[in-house]
């Protein structure tokens, strides 16, 4: 192996391995001090006995030793690090004896800082570094907050002890709705979990299964009862796969939020998904190693309860490569709604049972096997479809990533347009004028080949007009799926009607609202929020609910995933109401920490209405397709008002 190649895959193992072997054995701390108008940080480490510390200024093959970081663009750490300890020089086995400052017991370091603009009270930082000993390399990563002498503070305000959900002055809005909607994604679970039985990696598993199990038994009793084990096992296997996702959830309600409109995350399923597709197409397979199914499968036996339990994982290991994009999209999806681990395990628990449901009901009446069709060229067909409807998905993702960073990429019309094509290639694809790899001609069209033929015609055909910039253009059925009617390449968008322009900032609208004597409703949004963009373009532009929102309240829309980055002097580490510590750094951490610290909530489009004393006038109010229904609540409130405003 080259050595260059080598040291690089060390690096690279030690980012993986952060803080993994041993956090105690460096200690940071991190203070100030002011010369003048100059600031200075103290960097000051403690080294347990036998590691030791790569001093600054040193190459590790193109990396820096030792390095700063600040959220604030406008703040920047003056190299090189002055050095106020003495270290010693040591040859490193791990680098060929290349020559090393090292650090083994403590030491202290000053670095200047250049601040180019105001002077935050509290700078937020992070400190990269390298460590080991003897054989051993690693990287290490210490976050901070520094008080900064004659700083200014912003004085944000996160906490507003005054909003009392509990005792609204009416009792008008959603009151325990947290598990509104599961229902609907289990049935989604389900669906793509039946979807999935027709692919060419589980369809032919069904009457083989059934048929080990009745033989093996010994008995039709006996079968039946090892089949409906194994259809339980399947489902809980997908129930227990979201498991790790509540203990993220339980740490940070905000986290399975701030994963779905993560930039990076977005472009990720992006990739996942094309390359998914491009696999249901036939040019390679995405299958996990080998080694993996096989060490399972070795397991894996109808008599043991764990030899069934093998069985169902077996299964779910090797149709991965069908089942995968599938699970991949409900996975997505689910992160994407609300941000909730436990929809993410009913739409999971969804999957599970839709997969697990033949092999129980066939062991139950074996004869209906006969009636199964075939295995064929069909399934090669239901795989291609999949693979057109993974690479619509995949424009989402894209489209999510976009929205956050408002790169104006995929704007509403660039959107259509590639779903248009898709829809226009599958409906050549099923008249037989495409192939790929696997297929072979067409020689009939069955009633269920030329209903998908119809169906995805009529689609097509339905989005054509979303290319135009004419009223045709207003896709309701998809409404709030696509970027928004004003996120458009036409200048002057005829269907860019806006019911309200909101503020951006709640203390901006609160003080209009004080001024003005409303009402201040506010609105906890998102750039990749589905529910908010059918909210906006379908109930707030009706009549009734557009002259109450412009009349009668003062509207602040709060961007929770917002990514622009806070000015250096509003950025802090908050404290929240369960005394965790979390970094506020971007518009968006402030308004999902306002939103989950005052109205015990992380969903979107959530609302809310509270007097310009900052008194719950009503209960918030989560999604709603009805225009009546958002109505008579934004009535509620400014019945409410006008009773306590007297």
């Amino acid at each position: 192996m080259p050595k260059r190649f080598a040291v690089l895959l060390l690096l690279f193992i030690s980012f993986l391995q952060l803080h993994a072997q041993d956090s105690s054995a460096l200690e940071w701390q991190v203070s100030s001090v002011k010369s003048g108008n100059n600031h200075q940080l103290i960097l000051k480490v403690t080294i347990k006995p036998g590691w030791q510390l790569y001093g600054p200024g040193q190459d590790i093959s193109g990396t820096s030793s030792m390095e700063l970081s600040f959220a604030d663009s406008s703040i920047k750490a003056k190299t090189p690090f002055i050095s106020e300890s003495k270290s010693v020089k040591r040859n490193v086995s791990l680098f060929d004896n290349a020559p090393f400052d090292l650090y083994e017991t403590a030491a202290t370091f000053k670095v200047p800082l250049n601040i180019n603009g105001t002077v935050p009270a509290h700078l937020l930082g992070t400190l990269t570094f390298f460590y080991g000993q003897h054989d051993e390399f690693y990287s290490g990563s210490y976050s901070f907050t520094a008080g900064l002498a004659g700083g200014i503070s912003s004085g944000a305000r996160i906490r507003i002890p005054s909003i009392d959900l509990k005792h609204p002055v009416s009792p008008c809005g959603d009151v325990g709705t947290e598990g509104k909607g599961l229902l609907s994604i289990f049935l989604l679970g389900l669906v793509g979990g039946f979807i999935a039985l027709l692919t060419p990696c589980v369809f032919p598993l069904i009457p083989l299964t059934v048929s080990f199990f009745t033989k093996k038994a010994g008995n039709q009793r006996r079968g039946l009862a090892h089949a409906l084990l194994y259809g339980f096992f399947i489902f809980l296997i997908y129930i227990l796969l979201s498991v790790p996702f509540h203990l993220l959830d339980h740490t940070d309600p905000e986290v399975l939020n701030n994963i779905s409109t993560n930039v990076w995350l977005n472009l990720s399923f992006f990739v996942i998904f094309v390359v998914f597709a491009i696999s249901f197409f036939g040019y390679f397979e995405i299958n996990l190693p080998g080694s993996v199914a096989n060490s399972v499968n070795s397991k894996s036996g109808g008599s043991t309860i764990a030899g069934i339990f093998f069985m169902a994982l077996t299964l779910a290991i090797v149709s991965f490569s069908c089942t995968g994009p599938i699970l991949g999209t409900l996975l997505a999806g689910a992160l994407s709604n609300n941000g909730g681990a436990t929809q993410l395990s009913f739409g999971m628990g969804g999957f599970g049972l839709g997969l697990a449901l033949p092999f129980a009901i066939f062991a139950l009446f074996p004869g209906w096997l006969t009636s199964l069709p075939k295995s064929g060229g069909w399934l090669t067909s239901v795989k291609v479809v999949l693979g057109f409807l993974e690479l619509a998905m995949a424009v989402k993702f894209l489209s999510n990533a976009d929205l956050v960073q408002q790169w104006g990429l995929v704007k509403r019309e660039t959107f259509i347009g590639f779903w248009v094509l898709i829809g226009l290639l599958l409906t050549l694809y099923l008249l037989g004028r495409i192939r790929f790899p696997h297929d072979g001609p067409v020689k009939k069209f069955g009633p269920v080949r030329i209903g998908f033929i119809l169906l995805f015609a009529v689609a097509t055909i339905y989005l054509t007009p979303g290319l135009t910039n004419t009223a045709g253009a207003n896709l309701t059925l998809i409404s709030g799926f696509p970027p928004p009617l004003c996120y458009s390449i036409y200048k002057n968008p005829v269907n860019c009607e806006k019911g309200v322009e909101p503020l951006r900032d709640y203390e901006q609208a609160l003080a209009r609202a004080k001024e003005e004597h409303k009402p201040l409703l506010i609105d906890f949004t998102g750039w990749a929020c589905v529910n908010c963009r059918r909210m906006e373009e379908n109930v707030w532009t009706e009549n009734e609910v557009k002259m109450l929102m412009r009349d009668s309240f003062v509207v602040v829309s709060l961007y929770v995933d917002e990514r622009k980055l806070l000015p250096a002097t509003e950025q802090m580490v908050y404290t929240t109401k369960d005394h965790a510590n979390k970094n506020i750094i971007t518009v968006g951490d402030k308004w999902a920490t306002f939103q989950s610290e005052n109205f015990n909530s992380v969903q979107q489009p959530q609302y809310a209405i509270i007097s310009p004393e900052e008194k719950s006038l009503t209960f918030t109010k989560g999604y709603t397709r009805k225009p009546a229904e958002f109505a008579d609540w934004l009535n509620c409130g400014l019945k409410s008002f006008k009773r306590v405003g007297r």
